[in-house]
């Protein structure tokens, strides 16, 4: 399991991975925090396993995938949330049609949720 249970634990001039350079970058910029942020496409979770960097920013969902590779979230950077949105004249002509793909989709995050509990 990580050391690392901040931030700033991460050493001066450590390695941090992500396909998110950007987001990373202004992100140690703001701690002022020197880093050399590393792109990595694909499986990041595997930058600190190989010895490529001591950290990664990426999207996490559930953490399972983090808790797989012996990592632990230290930061949240965003929050976001998913929407579905319908343009207003496209509702009223189909509004059976569009709140039944409301109810599918309920249904399979629904189960995919319940599935990620067992």
């Amino acid at each position: 399991a990580s050391s690392y249970r901040s931030p700033l634990d991460l050493p001066a001039h450590g390695r941090v991975a992500s396909k998110f350079v950007h987001c990373a970058r202004e992100y140690f910029n703001n701690l002022d925090l020197p880093v050399e942020i590393i792109p990595l496409y694909g499986s990041v979770e595997l930058g600190p396993i190989t010895g490529m960097s001591e950290a990664i920013v990426d999207l996490v969902s559930t953490g399972r995938t983090l808790k797989e590779n012996g990592l632990i979230e230290i930061d949240i950077l965003y929050e976001s949330t998913a929407r579905l949105i319908a343009h207003p004249i496209s509702y009223r002509l189909n509004t059976d049609g569009i709140n039944n793909l409301i109810e599918q989709i309920r249904e399979l995050t629904k189960v995919s949720a319940e599935s990620l509990v067992s």
